[in-house]
């Protein structure tokens, strides 16, 4: 064996020995992940039972499960979750029917109508839509129509914002290479803009989407009937502290998968991006 296959051998041995030891690091890494929730359940569980924490303030964990499938049984739970849920895909798809071609027209053909209005645009953005709710429920009532307003107020400007910023990040050079080729104004915005904005855009969604659900949330437990606020500020006045929890938990869940569907729609749309 020559000098340079040993060289090669002693290589390759190395590089296997390096992928093992990253393979090993994440394995290691996502096991401390579940070990962490495992021991976290465990905790929730003993800690009550035991007495090391107050049970009334703090049930364990069995007692939560088991107020969840009475509610599931019944029904209540389901209509509770469906009402939010609506509630904030309705106030959701508007505020994208409306932000997202106002933030191409204004981004991409009247950049000085957006130079002009953008500190118009920044004031209203930055009215948390929670501290409006007087004024919807003033103009609109306590119905459905004044948590809809919250809903699509809290989308509307980061998808707005981000859309404007996500057409002008757009290369120009692209934009110029279209247009000397004769490309369309419709051309430009499907073949050029349009993907050049996506990402950006998304990031828009996913925040506007987040704050709109927790803002819903805090609306139904001042006006509601229905929905996972109601429910917990009904828990609260009833004093029925594992329902409490039960929908706290419910509701951190739903922000979590409502966040990674639209992760994972942004990568089955733009799947460039990821590449």
């Amino acid at each position: 064996m020559t000098s340079d296959d040993s060289v090669d051998k002693e290589a390759t041995i190395d590089s296997g020995g390096t992928k093992w030891g990253v393979r090993l690091a994440i394995t290691t890494n996502n096991l401390m992940d579940y070990y962490g929730v495992a021991i976290l359940i465990l905790l929730w569980e003993v800690a009550p039972r035991l007495g090391w924490i107050d049970s009334q303030f703090f049930p364990p964990l069995s007692s939560i499960y088991g107020e969840g499938c009475k509610l599931w049984a019944d029904g209540t739970l389901t209509v509770h979750i469906a009402v939010s849920l609506k509630r904030t895909f309705l106030g959701l798809l508007c505020a994208l029917v409306l932000a997202i071609p106002s933030g191409f027209v204004l981004g991409g053909w009247f950049p000085r109508l957006t130079r002009f209005l953008t500190p118009l645009l920044n004031l209203l953005g930055q009215i948390n839509a929670f501290s409006l709710f007087p004024l919807f429920v003033l103009f609109f009532g306590i119905g459905e129509l004044a948590k809809f307003s919250i809903i699509f107020w809290s989308c509307l400007w980061p998808i707005l914002f981000t859309t404007i910023a996500g057409v002008q990040g757009v290369e120009p050079l692209f934009v110029k290479l279209a247009r000397s080729m004769g490309g369309s104004r419709s051309l430009l915005l499907v073949k050029v803009l349009i993907p050049g904005a996506l990402p950006t855009i998304f990031t828009g969604i996913r925040i506007g989407a987040t704050i709109a659900f927790l803002m819903l949330i805090a609306a139904e437990m001042i006006g509601a009937g229905s929905g996972l606020g109601w429910l917990v500020h009904n828990s609260s006045v009833n004093y029925i502290i594992p329902r409490l929890y039960l929908a706290a938990l419910i509701i951190a869940l739903l922000g979590m998968i409502l966040n990674y569907s639209i992760h994972r729609l942004e990568a089955l749309l733009i799947p460039w991006k990821t590449s």
